[in-house]
């Protein structure tokens, strides 16, 4: 049996497509299979996709036979899968090298379900990282997991098959925070969920990814919510203020207008005004921009809040 598999939904990735294979080529630990899940690209992407799987046996190319990224990722993780532990990688993203050796030293040793790493965040040059998230020290819980997910990206996340299947994957009627309802689901059923101090992922930003609609954002993270409320945990006012804070600057960085910036900060600071205001260089920042925004270019909006 194949130890790890590797799930990535290919849409309109013909441009990024080569590098994150290319990444998982460069991996210390050689015992995978990837399974690239085409979801109706309007590009090239299929035919870069077989051309490399032709140049390499364990690459795998199928079509998502639904739609959407939740269904890709559970037709390649439930269907097409034979590794024991799944490993999520989306097709714009460049893993470190040691990425899949970690998942596997600490994923095969039965005491946790789930693992994840530090993620640099980058623009067109993986070698540049602008920011590295942080990785928090013992178990990962539902409170945490409701004010600002460590995890950051799918992309960043390996668990075992078995706590996969047992949990359905992911629901596929969310757009958007998929990721952070599946991961309240996880740990909300008693799974371990450990951050690993290590670098794993580099993620591209796009100002014109799926996290630009910021609406559908909040919609699943009210999903994500009463997911929450099933086990028992609500989202307190600073973990609500800590979010929007996260919603206001991603507003900032895709150009929404500045009304919508401007609710966002108003209900931050409604919620809980020293956890959206601190630390200054990063809620005060978004407030100040709030203010700012009709004479801030865009291109500076973009600079400022990239991560």
């Amino acid at each position: 049996m194949t130890r790890i598999s590797i799930v990535i939904p290919v849409f309109n990735a013909a441009h990024t497509l080569p590098a994150t294979i290319a990444a998982l080529q460069d991996q210390s630990f050689i015992d995978w299979e990837a399974i690239l899940v085409e979801d109706g690209s309007a590009d090239s992407s299929w035919s870069v996709a077989k051309s490399l799987v032709q140049a390499d046996p364990r690459l795998k190319l199928v079509r998502n036979p639904r739609k959407g990224p939740s269904a890709a990722r559970n037709h390649g993780a439930i269907v097409q899968s034979t590794g024991d532990i799944i490993a999520f990688c989306d097709a714009d993203d460049i893993w470190k090298r040691h990425k899949l050796r970690d998942v596997a030293q600490h994923l095969g040793r039965g005491q946790v379900q789930a693992v994840f790493g530090r993620v640099g965040f980058f623009n067109e040059d993986p070698g540049h990282v602008r920011t590295r998230s942080h990785v928090p020290a013992g178990d990962v819980t539902v409170p945490s997991l409701l004010g600002e997910n460590p995890v950051c990206t799918l992309s960043n996340l390996s668990l075992r098959r078995d706590t996969f299947e047992i949990l359905g994957g992911f629901r596929e009627d969310l757009v958007h925070n998929e990721d952070l309802e599946f991961l309240v689901h996880l740990v909300g059923s008693g799974h371990r969920l450990l951050g690993l101090d290590s670098d794993h992922v580099l993620y591209r930003l796009s100002p014109r990814g799926l996290s630009a609609d910021i609406d559908r954002m909040r919609a699943g993270r009210c999903a994500a919510l009463e997911t929450a409320a099933r086990f028992g945990f609500r989202a307190d006012p600073r973990a609500e203020a800590v979010h929007l804070r996260y919603l206001a600057r991603r507003a900032l960085r895709v150009g929404a207008p500045a009304a919508t910036v401007q609710r966002l900060v108003l209900e931050g600071c409604y919620q809980h005004a020293s956890a959206f205001l601190l630390p200054a260089h990063r809620g005060g920042l978004i407030a100040l921009a709030a203010l700012l925004l009709p004479c801030l270019p865009e291109p500076t909006r973009q600079y400022l809040f990239a991560n």
